[in-house]
C-alpha cells in the first residue's frame, strides 16, 4: 500500500515545487527558483502558512504590486532562457486581477511562469465573501475566469486531490518549448488550508527533460533544396533561436554561406552586434541595413519567430514577387506562417544539421553585407551627434512640433539633450556585459536600431506585448537571474508613472538595478503616431490645467525610496552619472530630460494602424489614403 503523508493543499503545493527539476543538454537544475508574493486574506493563511513553515529551497520575495512582481518573474525566466521560473501568489479578487496584465505579457512572449491566484470559497458557505464577484447566471464564475484568455494552461482547484493532476499538467506545459507560457492554477482559499492524505510518490524528485527535436529527413532535404536554389536568403533570428542557444550554429552557417542575419526584438543578442553578418533589428523598428537586406531577399529563413507586425512591417517588408519563406520552429502554428516550407524542430539542432548539407553553397550577397553595415554605422553615429538649436532645429520626427514648441520644452525641462544622443551615450559608457531592458514607448525603436550588444544575452526587449510598466519590474527579475552583471532599465516617463513599485523591492532585497529615465513630459511615442497620421497633438503631452508643460522631479521620487539619484541633462553630466552609478551598491536612477521628437524614426518600413476612414480633417483623409495604398503592397494573411 502506498505510503501517505497528510498535508494541506498549500503545503502539498510547496513540497511539490521543491522537487521539480529540468534537464537540458544533460545539465540538470531545480526548475522553480522561488515564489513572489503579495499576501491577502485569500492566500496568507494557506500558501503563506505553508511557506512560513517549510519553504524548502524556494526563495520567497515580497512583491509590492501583483502585476509588478509577476513582470519580475517573467523577466527572470526569460533571462534564464526559460530554464528556470518563479511562481507568484496573490489574494482573491483585485489581487488576482492585478496579475492579468503580466500573465498576458508572459503569454505573448511564450515565457513560463506559475501563477497562483487565490479563488473564492469552494464550499460557498460564506458567499459572497470580501472581494467576490456575484454573477446572476452562475455562482461558478469568479475573477479568475479572466485568466483563461492569457494562460497556456488554466485550472481551478476546489478539492485537495485535484492539485496533483493540475500541477502535472501545468509543468508539462511550462517545460515544453512548443507550448510554454504561463500556467494558472486558481486555488479556492478554503481548499488551500484543507488537509488530505497525499501519496508520498507524488513528492519524489521529478525531472522534466527538454530534448531537442530534429526535423525529418524530408524537411531537411526540402530546406536545402530551397536554400541552394536561392541567391539572396536572409535569416530572421527570433526569440526561439535565443532560447535554443543557437549562437554558434548561426555564426557558423552565416559565415560559411554568406547569409546575413537580421533580428526580432526577442532574438536580438542571440548573436552579438559586431558579428560581420549581423545587420541588426528588422521591420518597423529596424535598421536601414536590415530592412534593405530583407527587401532584396528571395528567401526569408525565419528561425524561432512569430512574424509579428513590427517584424514584418505589417506584412509589407517583403517583395512577394520574388520572396519565398522557410520557417524553423518547434511550434507548428508558427512554422505555417507566410505559406512557408516548414521545419518543425529545435533551432540549434536544425541549423547544426543544415550546416554540412550546405557546405558548398554561397549566397550572392558578397560585399553587400559589409556595405550595408558600414552605411548604417555612419547613420548611427549621426544620430548620436545630434545637437539642439533654438533657431532652426530639425528633429528626427519632422513636421510635428514647431520651433516655438520645441523651445518651450527646452526652457521648461531645462535641457537641450536629444534622446538618440543620450541613448548612444549610455551604450558607449556602460560595461560590455551589462544587460539592458526596455518594453514600451519610443525607446524600443532606439533599442532595436541603435543599441549594440557586444555580449550574448545582454539585450532584453519585451516587445511581444510591449507592456508599459514592465521595465523596472523586469530589471529586478533580470538582476535575480544575472546577479553579477549590471542591469539597466530603459524607461520613459510615461512607463515610469505606470508602474515602478518593484524598485522598492529591489532596494529591500539588495538587488541593484539602474533606472535610466528618459523624460520628455508626455507619451511621446503615441504623440508621434497621432500627429504622423493627421491628428493634432491631443492628450499625449503632460500639460497642466493652465496648458503648461509639467516638469516632474523623478530623481527626487527615487531618492525618497532610498535609491541613489542623478540628474543629467547634458552628455557630460550623463557620463559622470553613469560612472558614479557603477560604483554604487544600491539601486540608482538617472533622470534625463530629453526633447520630444528626438527619438529615432523609421527606416524603409510601415506600420498598419487604424486611421479614420471618415474625418473632417484633410490631413486625416490623406493619411487614410496613404494607408490604403500601402495595404495594396501587403500580404493579406
Amino acid at each position: 500500500m502506498a505510503k501517505k503523508i497528510r498535508l494541506t493543499t498549500a503545503q502539498a503545493l510547496i513540497k511539490f515545487l521543491n522537487q521539480q527539476y529540468i534537464q537540458v543538454d544533460g545539465e540538470e537544475c531545480p526548475f522553480v527558483e522561488g515564489i513572489f508574493n503579495v499576501f491577502g486574506h485569500g492566500n496568507v493563511l494557506g500558501i503563506g502558512q505553508a511557506l512560513e513553515e517549510n519553504p524548502g529551497h524556494l526563495k520567497v520575495i515580497q512583491g509590492k504590486n501583483e502585476q509588478g512582481m509577476t513582470h519580475a518573474a517573467v523577466a527572470y525566466s526569460r533571462q534564464k532562457l526559460r530554464q528556470k521560473i518563479f511562481a507568484v501568489t496573490a489574494s482573491a479578487g483585485p489581487g488576482s486581477a492585478n496579475l492579468l496584465t503580466a500573465a498576458a505579457t508572459a503569454f505573448a512572449n511564450n515565457i513560463p511562469v506559475l501563477i497562483l491566484p487565490a479563488d473564492t470559497f469552494a464550499t460557498r458557505q460564506p458567499d459572497p465573501v470580501l472581494q467576490q464577484l456575484e454573477h446572476e447566471t452562475s455562482a461558478a464564475i469568479t475573477t479568475n475566469d479572466a485568466f483563461k484568455a492569457v494562460s497556456k494552461y488554466w485550472d481551478r482547484v476546489q478539492r485537495p486531490e485535484q492539485l496533483m493532476s493540475s500541477l502535472l499538467r501545468a509543468f508539462e506545459v511550462m517545460t515544453n518549448p512548443a507550448s510554454c507560457g504561463p500556467a494558472t492554477i486558481c486555488i479556492a482559499q478554503d481548499t488551500e488550508a484543507e488537509a488530505y492524505d497525499y501519496d508520498e510518490e507524488f513528492f519524489k524528485k521529478r525531472v522534466h527533460y527538454v530534448d531537442r527535436q530534429v526535423p525529418t529527413e524530408r524537411e531537411l532535404n526540402g530546406a536545402v533544396e530551397r536554400i541552394t536554389t536561392s541567391k539572396k536568403p536572409v535569416i530572421i533570428v527570433g526569440g526561439g533561436a535565443k532560447y535554443s542557444q543557437a549562437r554558434e550554429a548561426l555564426i557558423h552557417l552565416s559565415t560559411q554561406c554568406g547569409i546575413p542575419l537580421v533580428e526580432t526584438p526577442a532574438g536580438k543578442s542571440t548573436v552579438e552586434a559586431d558579428f560581420k553578418n549581423n545587420l541588426g533589428g528588422t521591420g518597423v523598428l529596424g535598421t536601414l541595413a536590415a530592412n534593405k537586406a530583407i527587401r532584396q531577399a528571395d528567401l526569408v529563413i525565419g528561425i524561432g519567430t512569430r512574424y509579428t507586425d513590427f517584424t514584418t512591417s505589417s506584412k509589407t517588408a517583403f517583395n512577394y514577387d520574388q520572396t519565398k519563406f522557410l520557417n524553423i520552429n518547434v511550434n507548428r502554428m508558427q512554422a505555417y506562417k507566410f505559406d512557408a516550407f516548414q521545419l518543425i524542430g529545435d533551432a540549434k539542432e536544425t541549423v547544426e544539421n543544415l550546416i554540412p548539407m550546405l557546405a558548398d553553397y554561397q549566397t550572392s550577397f558578397g560585399e553587400i553585407i559589409k556595405d550595408l553595415k558600414e552605411e548604417w554605422a555612419v547613420e548611427r553615429k549621426r544620430l548620436g551627434d545630434i545637437s539642439f538649436s533654438r533657431e532652426n532645429f530639425s528633429p528626427e520626427i519632422k513636421d510635428q512640433f514647431t520651433q516655438e514648441i520645441l523651445n518651450e520644452y527646452s526652457d521648461t525641462l531645462q535641457t537641450e539633450l536629444a534622446q538618440t544622443s543620450a541613448f548612444l551615450t549610455v551604450n558607449n559608457n556602460v560595461a560590455k556585459d551589462s544587460i539592458v531592458i526596455a518594453s514600451a514607448g519610443s525607446l524600443p525603436g532606439d533599442m532595436q536600431r541603435l543599441w549594440n550588444p557586444l555580449v550574448p544575452n545582454t539585450y532584453h526587449l519585451e516587445y511581444g506585448y510591449s507592456c508599459m510598466g514592465y521595465e523596472i519590474s523586469g530589471a529586478l527579475g533580470v538582476k535575480l537571474a544575472s546577479p553579477t552583471q549590471e542591469v539597466y532599465a530603459m524607461v520613459g516617463d510615461g512607463s515610469f508613472l505606470m508602474l515602478h513599485s518593484e524598485l522598492i523591492t529591489a532596494l529591500q532585497y539588495g538587488q541593484k538595478i539602474n533606472i535610466l529615465l528618459f523624460d520628455n513630459s508626455g507619451f511621446g511615442c503615441i504623440n508621434n503616431l497621432q500627429m504622423g497620421n493627421g491628428s493634432s497633438s491631443y492628450k499625449c503631452e503632460f500639460r497642466d490645467h493652465r496648458e503648461q508643460i509639467m516638469n516632474i522631479d523623478y530623481a527626487k521620487v527615487a531618492e525618497g525610496y532610498g535609491a541613489k539619484s542623478y540628474r543629467a541633462n547634458t552628455k557630460e553630466e550623463l557620463i559622470a552619472a553613469l560612472e558614479d552609478a557603477k560604483k554604487q551598491e544600491k539601486s540608482t536612477l538617472i533622470e534625463m530630460k530629453v526633447l520630444p521628437k528626438t527619438m529615432s524614426d523609421g527606416y524603409d518600413s510601415w506600420w498598419h494602424v487604424g486611421v479614420a476612414e471618415v474625418s473632417k480633417s484633410l490631413a486625416v483623409q490623406e493619411s487614410y489614403e496613404r494607408s490604403q495604398k500601402m495595404l495594396e503592397k501587403a500580404k493579406e494573411y
